[in-house]
């Protein structure tokens, strides 16, 4: 799926786009999929109750669909192998013109996976373009690494959290990652990404399908649920998650209901071990009163709502 070149280009720079995914039927199907599943919750998904918005293959069979798609996976094997699970997804809804905004972060940060190998494919069923708020990246220049981050619950954040980081890194020559509709963008776990607000008429929607090698484990003691997409649970350090039996079936719905449960567990417990660390490391995060988030925006602060 991806040439030499644009793997190399990955594991240089940390990210990778736009790569075609859906045909027209498959992304009217997807649409479509979106819509009965906020019909059945009664509000949009970005306004519900934050586990609607993760791990919904779990009882939404057109996503699971999805992070199964061969155009997909082919990609995602040409950089972490053939043994392929998936930690979560996670619905990025930006209404039109919206102040919806996501500050500099990284998302290896809370997931805790290691190795990092960890990657996102992000698929667009709108079109992401920068007035709408696509994602901007800096690349890694070979040379990625973990950066301090802060919970500081910022207002109109699409991440829960509000995270951003908070050391000083190098926001020069970003580049701006336009994926228009069925199409995708690739970013490492250690890739360091932020969001504008969204500026059209239109509604931005995005679906991001964090995919790791079957080999990697969790740092915490939470044990996770999650799909096998290719290949063989060969790590054997999580549990596997089936497919949905239908829409929105009980059995699934429950199975959701369990391994959101896992996923909000180990979440909280990477909050601690990552303060921890960086606390070792003589590098504890500043109070959050003392923590001015403008000024980890350089260059575009004015175009971030909600600050």
């Amino acid at each position: 799926m991806l040439s030499h070149n644009q793997i190399d280009a990955y594991h240089r720079d940390g990210y990778s786009f736009p790569h075609k995914a859906l045909g027209d039927a498959e992304l009217a199907e997807c649409r479509d999929g979106l819509a009965r599943y906020e019909a059945w919750l009664g509000n949009p998904v970005n306004e519900g109750d934050w586990r609607w918005r993760s791990a919904a293959y779990a009882f939404l069979p057109w996503l699971d669909g999805l992070i199964r798609h061969p155009r997909i996976l082919d990609a995602v094997e040409d950089l972490i192998g053939s043994d392929i699970l998936v930690f979560t997804t996670t619905f990025f809804i930006k209404e039109a013109n919206s102040p919806t905004f996501a500050a500099w972060h990284q998302d290896a940060t809370y997931f805790g996976i290691e190795p990092y190998e960890h990657v996102t494919a992000w698929v667009a069923l709108s079109d992401a373009t920068e007035e709408a708020g696509c994602m901007e990246v800096v690349s890694a220049r070979g040379q990625p690494r973990q950066l301090r981050h802060a919970a500081l619950g910022l207002k109109d954040s699409i991440n829960g959290g509000g995270q951003a980081i908070v050391d000083e890194f190098d926001q020069r020559d970003t580049v701006m990652m336009a994926v228009p509709a069925g199409s995708f963008s690739l970013h490492h776990t250690l890739c360091r990404h932020r969001s504008a607000p969204n500026r059209s008429g239109h509604r931005r929607v995005g679906i991001g399908i964090s995919y790791i090698p079957a080999h990697c484990r969790i740092t915490s003691s939470v044990r996770m649920r999650v799909p096998l997409v290719r290949g063989e649970n060969t790590g054997g350090n999580f549990d596997v998650l089936p497919p949905p039996e239908a829409e929105f079936h009980p059995a699934a719905i429950a199975r959701h209901e369990d391994a959101y449960r896992r996923y909000r567990d180990n979440y909280a417990a990477q909050i601690e071990i990552h303060d921890r660390d960086f606390a070792a490391a003589g590098a504890a995060p500043r109070p959050r009163s003392t923590l001015e988030p403008g000024r980890h925006l350089v260059g575009k602060v004015s175009s971030y709502g909600g600050f």
